[in-house]
């Protein structure tokens, strides 16, 4: 056996240099780590942009300052509800309105008749036959003058906010309303073009639901009563307490309320194509917003 340096033959040649090294190996502990972190990240990504609402307390620009009015004591309800599906079996399309007192307080009764739900921005074409009824839907923010509350039109989410609790969902051409801080209806909107907004809730299953704002005026609500959808309107200055009692003792399971106040514009087209107009025809606000039923 040849001693180490002293084993090259003749016709060999030994290279003196650094061995190679072999390359690092991969720590195999990041592995496991890895998969985890990638599937947070993306779960990350998809909860930052996967629509939702917010709480987001802001004043609207229709909504007056708080204030304090006595109550009004309401008359006990009648014992059989006031009927106001008169024209329930006709093909037509138009709004059949009806006019009734509950608890001395004069309303206009709105029922859209054979006719889709939507809602709209911005000032309605009032040369539009196709619409039978309309009224504004949520209140305009006082800080940027952006829509106040969540708002889906079209399926695109156009403004996110929970100030208030009462909703309005539409999807496919039907009507849902009720009183939630949560539902998944607003998702559900986001979907095949639907739509949705938020308001003050006024009746939340047949109860009446109480609101901070105190002061008098013209106030409008979405209702739903026995299957059936319609706008109300006070015709005198009412608290939100006081119509939302009337509208419980007139047998309403929901409502929420719309923009009010003898400014808020919109018309209903009758029977025999009379228009009745409500508010007056002036837009201060590009980011108004509508909804209406269209034949």
């Amino acid at each position: 056996m040849r001693e180490r340096f002293n084993d090259i033959l003749d016709d060999e040649v030994r290279i003196i240099g650094a061995v190679p090294k072999k390359p690092p190996r991969r720590k195999k502990w990041m592995f496991p780590f890895l998969v985890p972190a990638l599937i947070l990240l993306m779960t990350a990504i998809v909860i930052a942009f996967w629509p939702r609402e917010r709480h987001d307390p802001v004043q609207g620009v229709f909504e007056e300052q708080p204030g304090t009015v006595p109550a009004r004591n309401p008359d006990p309800p009648s014992a059989v509800p006031l009927p106001i599906g008169r024209c329930a079996g006709t093909r037509d399309s138009f709004t059949e309105r009806v006019d009734t007192t509950i608890n001395d307080i004069p309303l206009s009764i709105y029922i859209p008749r054979n006719a889709t739900p939507e809602l709209s921005v911005g000032k309605p074409d009032s040369r539009d036959t196709s619409v039978i009824l309309i009224a504004q839907a949520a209140d305009i923010r006082s800080d940027n003058l952006k829509i106040l509350g969540s708002f889906v039109y079209k399926g695109e989410v156009v403004a996110r906010g929970i100030s208030k609790k009462g909703f309005c969902a539409i999807i496919d051409g039907e009507i849902t309303i009720g009183v939630d801080d949560s539902t998944p209806l607003f998702e559900k909107s986001t979907e095949n073009g639907n739509y949705f907004f938020r308001q003050f809730g006024l009746v939340d299953d047949g109860t009446l639901v109480e609101n901070e704002m105190k002061n008098k005026s013209i106030r409008k609500a979405l209702c739903s009563r026995a299957g059936e959808v319609f706008i109300a309107c006070t015709l005198s200055d009412e608290s939100y307490h006081d119509f939302a009692q009337a509208l419980v003792d007139l047998g309403c399971e929901n409502a929420i309320s719309l923009v009010g106040s003898r400014y808020a514009y919109g018309w209903a087209v009758g029977r025999d194509k009379s228009v009745t107009t409500f508010g007056e025809d002036v837009h201060r606000y590009k980011n108004e917003n509508y909804i209406l039923w269209r034949k």
